[in-house]
C-alpha cells in the first residue's frame, strides 16, 4: 500500500521557519515527480514547489521564490520544504503528492499538514 505522510507543520512567527518532511513508502518513487500543494481556507490549492527525483529539477511557485527550498533523498524516500522568511499569507494545510513523471495526474497524496504563520 503506497502512503504518502507529512510532518512538520506548526505555528510560527512572521520571519520564522519550518521544515516541512514527506515519508513515502509502498514503492520506489523512481522517475517521480514529487509535488507540495497547498490550500488555505476558501482558497484554490497551489502547487507551491516540485522535485523530478531522477533530475533533481525543481519548480517554485512565484510566491515562495527565494523563500521556500525543496529537496528529496531518494535512498529514503523523502520529500522535504524548507520554509523561510514565512509570511501570514503562507498559512495553509500542506500536501505531499507524486505522479509519474510521464503522467499528468497525480496518483498518491498525503493527508496534510497545517502550516499557521502568525502576524
Amino acid at each position: 500500500q503506497v502512503q504518502l505522510v507529512e510532518s512538520g507543520g506548526g505555528l510560527v512567527q512572521t520571519g520564522g521557519s519550518l521544515r516541512l518532511s514527506c515519508t513515502a513508502s509502498g514503492r520506489s518513487f523512481s522517475s517521480y515527480v514529487l509535488v507540495w500543494f497547498r490550500q488555505a481556507t476558501g482558497k484554490e490549492r497551489e502547487r507551491v514547489a516540485s522535485i523530478v527525483t531522477t533530475t533533481g529539477t525543481t519548480y517554485y511557485a512565484d510566491s515562495v521564490k527565494g523563500r521556500f527550498t525543496i529537496s528529496s533523498d531518494n535512498a529514503k524516500n523523502m520529500v522535504y520544504l524548507q520554509m523561510n522568511s514565512l509570511k501570514p499569507e503562507d498559512t495553509a494545510v500542506y500536501y505531499c503528492a507524486a505522479r509519474q513523471l510521464t503522467k499528468r495526474d497525480y496518483n498518491y497524496w498525503g493527508q496534510g499538514t497545517q502550516v499557521t504563520v502568525s502576524a
